[in-house]
């Protein structure tokens, strides 16, 4: 009962962050990146479930994968703080830090996928369309905004 509680806290964690991600890159695109960076608290404070997930995974005997899967997106969400939070560096246009940054942030949302997969096939194919949607709207909103 308990895994099926945590198993479905993980998928709506994992859509929480796409649609955040989703929002964000529309406020881009509508010209209000201001609101798409308020947006962005969601997908910081999302590394407070993300732990727990982490310290919980052992005694629920999660797979090796899954240790990967979470610590992937709470890397991205730290790199994502010390770049466009604190201390904020001007990365967007230095492709030796935007490359594997792209990379870092693919890597974890797909982990996602993978989180929300284990509530169930529904979860799993909420969660892709999601991030397909988010993976369009990401090089959509960097070819018209540069951001």
């Amino acid at each position: 009962m308990v895994v099926n509680r945590i198993n479905l806290f993980g998928a709506i964690v994992a859509n929480v962050i796409n649609i955040s991600t989703i929002s964000i890159f529309i406020a881009r695109l509508l010209g209000k990146p201001d609101i798409g960076h308020w947006i962005g608290i969601l997908v910081q404070i999302s590394i407070i479930p993300l732990a727990y997930f982490l310290f919980s995974a052992k005694p629920l005997k999660r797979p090796k994968i899954y240790y990967i899967w979470i610590s992937l997106m709470i890397v991205f969400i730290i790199v994502e703080f010390l770049l466009d939070w604190y201390p904020k560096v001007d990365f967007r246009d230095n492709l030796t830090i935007i490359i594997p940054y792209v990379m870092l942030f693919f890597g974890a949302t797909g982990g996602m996928i993978g989180v929300a997969s284990m509530a169930g096939k529904r979860w799993g194919v909420i969660t892709v369309a999601s991030f397909l949607i988010m993976a369009v709207l990401a090089f959509v909103q960097r070819q018209v905004t540069g951001m």
